[in-house]
């Protein structure tokens, strides 16, 4: 039995050049692996608790020291002379450690690192590769591929805050990023045209400035056009509203323009963007605890269209399962650094799988060179995977893990269905 010798913290940077949290463990044959926890922009009030310093004399108040700390003693010597390859209680200890319902002792960014640090040490004890560590069948996941921002996301006028592009028909994860390759080219080249800029936001997607959500979803589907690949077939387009920024103190919506809605206009807004767009899947269409508005949507839209929670479920067992009860869902964005640990996230998916909702593995808009979801996804079988746009390193580095699984794979994988 492999024996867990030293786990060590120390602060590295994310996508956003902001601190962040990454965590070393060490065997006592001479292994050692880590993981580095990233952070959202957009986040929901019920995610687990990103311990930051809060001191105005170190990164403004961004450092994450004492997360580090907490590794660097209480973590390290509660995990010492622990089995790695036993994931579940790990898990379990820097759960009791921390001793809160929402991690906010240790810090989610502290025991999320510390917990994927685990489980690709266990992976290299075994010798496996991670994805076959944490699975047994496997799928390659659809890419939802951010090509517009908006929201928090950018600095433009767009309230909806991402528009991705998901290449349905594609027969393997290559051909899902030509496809993919194809549009955002194409995009680029009619951005150009009409003289906007192509600079990128936080997550990769082109951030212009548009004016409206018609607008960018013309763009889009111009670009699908100009592709040669058919709108709503070859390439479906979704959305992310996050709609948690866009709700007023009366429960008002402004999702169109800066002025705010009723539900009920809101909801016809979203039946027409779905009759008139190929519009696919929609993520966070209302705020998180407007739990009547969200099966509201789920009941009325198109069956065809996902209606994905991400800020209303935060990959939190409890909150599942009430959305699951009440219908308010049919899929759900995972990002393990909601909940803080991989035994958490895993329960989470299996979850959702047993409820028939989709499952898409996502990263943070603050990311890092970390590939771990891309193993994720392949190793649950998750139908999709949100990990930005064909630009900035942190976000390619997901597509290339998945091709090199994909090839290492070969005719004993397939593209997962949605």
């Amino acid at each position: 039995m492999a024996k867990i010798t030293n786990v060590k913290g120390r602060q590295v940077f994310d996508s956003r050049g902001n601190p962040t949290v990454e965590a070393e463990i060490f065997s006592d044959n001479d292994i050692s692996a880590s993981a580095i926890s990233p952070s959202g922009a957009s986040t929901g009030a019920y995610e687990a608790h990103e311990l930051r310093d809060k001191d105005q004399n170190f990164f403004l108040g961004k450092s994450v020291k004492k997360a580090i700390e907490n590794i660097n003693t209480k973590i390290n010597s509660s995990l010492q002379g622990l089995d790695p390859i036993d994931q579940s209680k790990i898990d379990q200890e820097l759960i009791n450690l921390d001793g809160s319902e929402n991690k906010k002792n240790l810090g989610a960014n502290a025991t999320l690192a510390v917990s994927l640090a685990n489980s690709k040490l266990a992976a290299l004890i075994v010798k496996k590769p991670l994805y076959k560590s944490l699975g047994k069948s496997f799928s390659l996941p659809i890419p939802l591929m951010n090509i517009i921002n908006g929201g928090a996301h950018a600095d433009n006028d767009l309230n909806i805050q991402e528009f991705m592009i998901r290449p349905d028909s594609a027969s393997s994860f290559m051909d899902a990023i030509e496809k993919c390759f194809l549009v955002i080219q194409n995009l680029k080249t009619l951005l150009r045209s009409k003289k906007m800029l192509t600079n990128v936001g936080d997550e990769g997607g082109f951030a212009p400035s548009i004016n409206t959500n018609e607008e960018a979803l013309e763009l889009i589907v111009s670009a699908i056009e100009k592709s040669k690949l058919l709108p709503g077939k070859d390439i479906a387009i979704c959305l992310d509203v996050a709609a948690n920024e866009l709700i007023n103190k009366e429960g008002l919506y402004s999702i169109q323009s800066n002025n705010f809605v009723s539900v009920n206009e809101v909801v016809n807004y979203y039946k027409k963007l779905t009759s008139k767009y190929p519009i696919k899947s929609i993520e966070d269409p209302f705020a998180e605890d407007d739990w009547v508005s969200w099966k509201k949507i789920t009941t009325e839209i198109d069956k065809d269209v996902q209606i994905v929670g991400d800020d209303l479920f935060v990959t939190n067992s409890k909150r599942l399962n009430k959305g699951i009860k009440d219908k308010s869902a049919n899929s759900i964005l995972v990002k393990p650094n909601q909940i803080g640990t991989l035994s958490e996230t895993l329960e989470v998916i299996q979850i959702a799988k047993k409820a028939d909702f989709n499952t898409i593995i996502s990263h943070r808009s603050g990311d890092t060179e970390d590939t771990f979801i891309a193993d994720l996804a392949v190793a649950t079988e998750s139908s999709q995977i949100k990990t930005g746009s064909l630009a900035r390193s942190e976000r390619v580095a997901k597509y290339n893990r998945l091709l090199r699984i994909e090839e290492e794979l070969g005719n004993k994988v397939k593209m997962a269905k949605i």
